[in-house]
């Protein structure tokens, strides 16, 4: 699904037009990635929550020359699903129905 396949969905669900659905979905990611600069975490249950890894400098490889180069340190977002929707997509229900009863 495309952002603008999300516009639409929002604005049919809702009733809403699709210039009203578009500034909702652009707020609701605004506040997710200014959170996400600011180091915060973002937990919405049932669906997953969205973290910051922080990653220490490190010297790697560069893959075409095989040149060693330093890989500085950096932030970078990482999401990990949450139940219900790994139930979901797993073709069970949210209650846990064909889950495979591992948490990862």
């Amino acid at each position: 699904m495309t952002k603008s396949e999300l516009i639409e969905a929002v604005s049919q669900r809702s009733k809403i037009t699709k210039s009203r659905a578009e500034m909702v979905v652009n707020c609701v990611f605004d506040a997710m990635t200014a959170a996400l600069e600011r180091g915060e975490g973002i937990e919405i249950r049932g669906y997953g929550s969205f973290t910051v890894r922080h990653y220490k400098e490190y010297d790697g490889r560069n893959p075409r020359t095989g040149k060693a180069v330093s890989v500085p340190e950096k932030r970078l977002p990482f999401f990990k699903v949450g139940k219900e929707l790994k139930a979901l997509v797993n073709g069970g229900t949210a209650n846990g129905e064909g889950s495979s009863g591992d948490d990862d």
